[in-house]
């Protein structure tokens, strides 16, 4: 019964974004962007810790009943694309067509990437990158690129999730760990600056940001270029 206990609090865990979910949702509704995107970043910690919990307490064989894989994919598909690409919409962030044309692209890219049972690497990366719009779309709110900028960036970033690059997982990949966490780390830490001046951070913050984001997005492909000690192979798993 202790052993179920503990699988089931951390099941728990994986649902309690799901609250958090509508809690960013209620703040987008009052186009509360800035505490929209807090409540996501609170989500995005619980996603970070609740798989290695889940390990931990070997959460299927002691809660088999409940499929943590699938609870994960429900919340992170909503916290990860729907509700960052509402506020790009809502806001207009590239402009009103712009705007719509690009969050109906996220989404249908979006839910076809988490769809896919491919998208782990053999080292526990992910193949394509990760629908983590979340994490792009709260950049683009922090640093102005321009609307063609944004809406390219965008573009080249719905293609990545459907082709063989690696991206890395900072918590699961084990090659580089300590600097994938501590980019991780700054990434949160300036995106929870920027999201709590109302995007006003100072340049610093907004450099450390995108400096942070351009690590995490090219760590992965630069593993495919370096490989360590034997050619590296993409093996999709199903």
């Amino acid at each position: 019964m202790h052993r179920f206990v503990q699988a089931f609090a951390v099941h728990l865990l994986t649902a309690s974004g799901a609250a958090l979910a509508l809690m960013a949702m209620l703040a987008a509704g009052r186009g509360d962007w800035p505490m929209m995107f807090l409540w996501l970043l609170f989500a995005l910690v619980v996603d970070g810790i609740d798989g290695p919990l889940a390990r931990r307490v070997r959460i299927e064989v002691h809660a088999p009943q409940w499929d943590g894989v699938l609870l994960d994919l429900i919340i992170d598909y909503l916290t990860y694309v729907i509700i960052p690409a509402y506020a790009m919409v809502e806001a207009a962030l590239i402009g009103p067509g712009w705007s719509l044309a690009a969050g109906l692209m996220i989404c249908c890219t979006g839910v076809i990437y988490f769809a896919d049972k491919r998208m782990k690497t053999r080292d526990n990366s992910f193949s394509g990158f990760p629908g983590c719009w979340n994490m792009v779309i709260l950049v683009l709110f922090a640093v102005d690129i321009g609307s063609w900028g944004a809406m390219l960036l965008m573009i080249a970033i719905a293609l990545m999730q459907f082709f063989p690059l690696k991206f890395v997982h900072p918590v699961r990949t084990r090659r580089w760990r300590p600097a994938n966490l501590g980019a991780m780390a700054v990434w949160a830490g300036c995106a929870v600056w920027a999201a709590w001046t109302s995007f006003e951070a100072p340049a610093a913050v907004s450099a450390l940001l995108v400096a942070s984001s351009l690590y995490l997005m090219g760590a992965g492909i630069a593993q495919q270029i370096v490989p360590a000690g034997r050619p590296f192979r993409l093996r999709r798993e199903g």
